[in-house]
Order: structure tokens, then C-alpha cells, then sequence
């Protein structure tokens, strides 16, 4: 009776295999491999785009970091310009005279090319200049004129202890003011000034080969 119990397990048990193993999939060498290319292939694609995703950050951190250096040299040999102590007078007669500090601050030379007083350029002929290196503080001081109304360019003006001398313009020949320079600028006669715009505000404007700058002063009476 025992024997007999023990051979239906078996044969149980062995049917049991024979039907499981029917019903799992089969597969060649071949299907095997293959599954085994995908699954590395999947593990792969992951990494190659976490290091694509580093490349193209490392990237566009060094496009915006090269960008912001060219930038800031561009704006630090950008052309500017200040100007200070501008003065109108006028002698109440037939003699005016302008007078300014023009500095440049900027990281370049300029060429200045044209200078008008209230929309009328002055002729460099009529321009008297001086160009220096020092800081100057003080005020520039009205000029008095020779008989014939230009201006005595030697020594003509002392400031802070310094005498300077003055070269008057050539028409149709631009001043060049290099960066960290500055120069006294006088102009005699101004278009378009008269007597009675003393007590008018008016306005001078600087043309550069790349700009203008524009600057407003009160006329005033030379005495």
C-alpha cells in the first residue's frame, strides 16, 4: 500500500514537470544573446546621455562666461567723454567767448571733429586749446581778448600754480585727445551768441567720430 502511494506521487510529480516545462518559452543561443545586447544597449544609451547632458552644460557655462569677459573689455575701451567748467561770456559789445575741460575717460583715443555752440559749429580757426595730463581743479577764468579778437595762446592761462599755453585750430584739421588726457578748450566768438543772451542758458555740444556730448551752461557778463 506504502509502494503504491509513492508511485502516484511521483508520477504526479513527473507530470507536473512535464507540463510546466510546456508551457515556459523556448529560446535559442541566438534570442538569448540578443536580449543580452538590448539589455546592455538600454544601460548604455542612460550613460551617454548624462555625459551629453554634462558636455552641453560645461558648454553653454563657458559660452556665457566668455561672453560676459568680452563684454566687460568691450565697455572698458568703450569711448566716453566728461565735460566740466563750461562758461558763456559775454563782453556787452562785440566780443564773446566760451570756455570748457574736456576729459576723456574713456579706454581710447578720440578724434573730436566738430564743435557747435546752440546748433552752430565754431570754425577751428576761432578754437584755441591746450593739452595736458594733470588733474586741474580750479575754475577756468575769463580771457580778454587781443585788439583784433583772438586770444594770446602763450601762457594764457594759469591754473593750480600751471601755466599753459594755447595752440589755436586749424581748419579743416580735428583734435585727437588721448584716454587719461584732458584739454582746455576756448572759443571766440561762438555763432549765433549775443549781447542779449546773457542770462540765457545755452548749450555746447562735442561731436566725436563715434558720439556727441552735450553740455549746458548760463551766459554771463566778462565784467
Amino acid at each position: 500500500m506504502q509502494e503504491l502511494v509513492q508511485r502516484r506521487c511521483v508520477a504526479l510529480f513527473y507530470t507536473q514537470s512535464i507540463l510546466f516545462l510546456k508551457t515556459q518559452p523556448t529560446f535559442t543561443y541566438g534570442e538569448i544573446k540578443m536580449k543580452t545586447l538590448l539589455k546592455n544597449r538600454k544601460g548604455l544609451s542612460t550613460v551617454v546621455t548624462t555625459l551629453i547632458i554634462l558636455v552641453v552644460s560645461v558648454l553653454l557655462a563657458t559660452v556665457v562666461t566668455f561672453y560676459a569677459i568680452n563684454v566687460t573689455t568691450t565697455r572698458v575701451q568703450e569711448e566716453s567723454i566728461q565735460m566740466r567748467k563750461l562758461h558763456f561770456w559775454h563782453n556787452g559789445t562785440t566780443f564773446s567767448e566760451a570756455a570748457l575741460l574736456i576729459i576723456n575717460t574713456g579706454g581710447r583715443d578720440l578724434v573730436i571733429d566738430k564743435l557747435t555752440v546752440r546748433g552752430q559749429e565754431s570754425d577751428w580757426a576761432d578754437v584755441w586749446y591746450s593739452k595736458t595730463q594733470n588733474s586741474i581743479s580750479e575754475d577756468l577764468p575769463y580771457v580778454t581778448p587781443e585788439a583784433d579778437g583772438t586770444l594770446n595762446g602763450t601762457s594764457m592761462v594759469t591754473l593750480d600754480s600751471v601755466a599753459y599755453d594755447f595752440t589755436q585750430g586749424t581748419t579743416g584739421d580735428d583734435f585727437i585727445l588721448r584716454s587719461g588726457w584732458s584739454m582746455i578748450v576756448y572759443v571766440t566768438n561762438p555763432d549765433s551768441l549775443s549781447v542779449n543772451d546773457i542770462g540765457v542758458t545755452i548749450g555746447i555740444t562735442v561731436f566725436t567720430a563715434n558720439a556727441q556730448y552735450y553740455k549746458e551752461a548760463n551766459v554771463q557778463a566778462s565784467a
